[in-house]
């Protein structure tokens, strides 16, 4: 059946979008005390084309599960996402965005915001980190979240009737560099700014490896950039994933069986949710 739902599938969005690409991300079984069982799924939030990332085995977990677990349960919702974005990102009085960065770097930054087709004034009352954030995204090219995974597992999930709840949510994960020390804020600008020129390259170099399900890519990709800072590091990935960690460890201890979906990075190396819940006594197989 699945098989035929992705030829259809393809055929569909060969009719109105770009043409999907076949992928084979990677995929753990979590098995825990009593034989209770959850699934770990590396997605990515945002691909340049759409990807045919269902497999037997992805469907064979879906049909197992009864609740799925994403970072962010209201996609589709962006005026919410757009009203906390605002109430967290604006603060009169700040100082020119050139002064928040080095010097070396704003030049690269004039040139952001001009493929952009953005102004320094626009800028007067934005945080540092929400410039960071706005920056990034008028960077991202060809990506486009429409084709992000976890969108997809949510209106699967949505169609079987299987529960979605959310790790963080939209605000949560806002606040994470609404606190950050303005410090952090600016090392986190001038990250966005100095990957800015090689990001198509990167996206399709990260793309290639979820498809591909090459997490000791990955695993490198999570020391470059804005996670290659020891304190943005702790924040926005070492202590999320402790705490999603627990998170799934007291949904399997209510008996829940959570197929948990979110991004690939979160599940790579020693400090991923495979390693760390393995540390916890489970044991953790990866099946795709």
């Amino acid at each position: 059946m699945w098989r035929l739902a992705t030829l259809l599938l393809a055929l569909a969005l060969a009719a109105c979008g770009p043409r999907p690409e076949p992928a084979n991300p990677a995929f753990w079984e979590v098995e825990g005390p009593a034989g209770r069982k959850a699934w770990l799924f590396g997605t990515i939030h945002s691909l340049a084309r759409p990807a045919l990332w269902r497999s037997a085995v992805i469907d064979g977990a879906l049909d197992q599960a009864d609740l799925v677990v994403v970072e962010v349960a209201d996609l589709d919702d962006d005026e919410a996402m757009s009203q906390a974005f605002a109430s967290l990102s604006q603060s009169p009085g700040q100082p020119p965005l050139a002064a928040r960065v080095d010097p070396g770097l704003r030049g690269k930054l004039a040139k952001l915001m001009r493929e952009g087709g953005m102004k320094e004034d626009q800028f007067a009352a934005t945080e540092t980190w929400a410039a960071a954030l706005t920056l990034a995204r008028a960077g991202s090219g060809e990506l486009n979240s429409a084709y992000g995974i976890d969108r997809a597992v949510i209106d699967d999930a949505r169609d079987r009737e299987l529960k979605v709840i959310e790790l963080e949510g939209a605000g949560s994960q806002l606040a994470l560099f609404d606190t950050l020390p303005e410090q952090e804020q600016r090392d986190l600008l001038e990250s966005v700014i100095a990957d800015s020129t090689s990001l198509d390259t990167e996206s399709g170099s990260l793309a290639e490896a979820w498809r591909t399900g090459d997490m000791q890519l990955i695993e490198r990709e999570t020391y470059r950039g804005m996670l290659a800072d020891p304190e943005l590091r702790a924040v926005l990935f070492t202590l999320r994933n402790a705490n999603w960690a627990e998170r799934i460890i007291g949904l399997m201890a209510e008996g829940a069986r959570p197929f948990v979906a979110v991004g690939a990075a979160h599940m790579a190396g020693p400090e991923g949710l495979p390693a760390l819940l393995e540390a916890k006594g489970y044991t953790v197989r990866r099946i795709q």
